[in-house]
């Protein structure tokens, strides 16, 4: 196996471990809200926090890693991830313990796969980039999904501390994964990957930016944020309103947990290859068109899945799993986007900047959604809210952006770099 593929599947292996932790609060929501009397709003502030750790460190992260390695970086925070996380089952005694070592937990977190992102766009080139970027955001996906998948039903069965605990542990053997399997390439001078009839540059020298300056890496930057507002509000939802549509199809408190939780784990899950295979899609049709695809067919249900709570559970898991296919499935596509336009002397940093300015929308979009199920539901419980609609539209609407500066992206000249010319 090749040098790079070896590297590509330990950092996709490492991120399935190491990211379990980022949705094991949501996975066990109902209990934890129930011990410390959380609302809506307060969740949506927890879930928030979890997101504000994570653009408090990704700026620095991408300049660090642009400084000392991409690998040290990621290796570090895998550690403390693991350390925040495992100390959250046995710290927190309040709501503002919760909001504390969660906000901990995604402080170490969000310096993990920018720079991730980093150290692989330096193995890969431009027209494999983006199946191996779409690679590592499905791991992530696959993470999110196994929070639900692990924390859910080892809660019902034994209580949510060793649900959490036991999605917190594994992060430490992504940690030695890191440690002892993953390397940076070796540096052999600046290049820039432009496309044809766009010059390269020397390797003293950094590419000047073309006509247009950057406008093309801000307009990216912008479509991220209308798919990081849906994306990250709908993972961090979606179990509890499964929860909810367990309930209302009654089952028992227990049995609507595990299986709410499982419902969400799939709805999560089935985005890992839908990543990677419009990932792969980008590289051959260009990146703009591959967002359109996706942001569009993910964004357009978001507007009616909210009001399907109380249809039957097979309709709103089937809504549910084509939401979940598609909201993730153009994530990558951004971020080699904007690694074709810029040079990889500064990728690190820019993919931090990116980054930072996406993951704003998650912590805005979490609290929204909170405050507007609380609005309209008088219960405390989030998941025995039985008005979701008004929320999820918020999502669906916000979403917006995304396709619509991906259009504006395709008239810039910048947009030229992106997979050899292909828009």
């Amino acid at each position: 196996m090749e040098k790079k593929k070896q590297i590509l599947l330990w950092m996709v292996l490492s991120m399935i471990i190491g990211y379990l932790p980022w949705y094991n609060f949501s996975a066990v929501l109902k209990y934890i809200s129930a011990e410390f009397h959380l609302n809506a709003s307060d969740t949506g502030m927890i879930i928030a926090a979890f997101q504000a750790g994570y653009v408090i460190v990704v700026l620095i992260t991408g300049w660090l890693a642009d400084k000392i390695g991409t690998k040290r970086v990621v290796l570090y925070a895998t550690l403390l991830t693991g350390i925040f996380a495992t100390a959250f089952v046995f710290v927190v005694h309040d709501k503002w313990t919760v909001l504390i070592m969660r906000l901990l937990t995604g402080c170490a977190a969000g310096a993990i796969y920018a720079p991730g992102m980093a150290l692989l766009s330096n193995w890969f080139a431009p027209h494999e980039r983006g199946g191996a970027l779409g690679a590592y955001t499905g791991a992530l996906t696959a993470a999110s999904a196994g929070g639900y998948f692990v924390a859910a039903p080892i809660a019902a069965a034994h209580g949510w501390r060793v649900g959490m605990l036991w999605t917190s542990v594994p992060v430490f053997l992504a940690f030695l994964i890191i440690l002892l399997f993953v390397q940076e390439k070796p540096t052999q001078g600046v290049q820039f990957d432009g496309a044809p009839g766009i010059p390269t540059v020397a390797p003293a020298r950094i590419l000047p930016a073309p006509e247009g300056g950057y406008a093309g890496p801000c307009m990216i930057t912008l479509s991220y944020m209308g798919h990081m507002w849906e994306l990250y509000a709908f993972w961090g939802w979606i179990g509890p309103y499964m929860v909810a549509n367990a309930s209302v199809a009654g089952m028992a408190a227990d049995a609507a947990v595990k299986w709410g939780g499982l419902m969400a784990a799939c709805i999560t899950l089935v985005g890992a290859p839908a990543v990677w295979l419009l990932g792969i899609l980008a590289d051959k049709i260009g990146r703009t068109k591959a967002i359109l695809l996706g942001a569009t067919c993910s964004l357009i249900p978001e507007f009616f899945f909210g009001y399907l709570i109380g249809k039957p559970l097979g309709l709103v898991v089937l809504v549910g799993l084509w939401i979940g296919f598609w909201v993730i499935s153009d994530s990558a596509i951004y971020k080699a986007g904007l690694t074709d336009m810029v040079s990889p002397k500064i990728r690190a940093t820019i993919l931090g900047l990116q980054s930072a300015v996406g993951y704003s929308m998650t912590i805005i979009a979490p609290i929204a959604f909170g405050k507007i199920l609380q609005a309209y539901n008088a219960t405390t419980d989030p998941t025995a809210a039985r008005i979701w609609g008004p929320a999820f539209l918020a999502l669906g609407v916000g979403a917006i952006v995304a396709p619509i500066s991906a259009l504006i992206l395709r008239k810039l000249p910048q947009a030229r770099l992106m997979t050899g010319g292909k828009m």
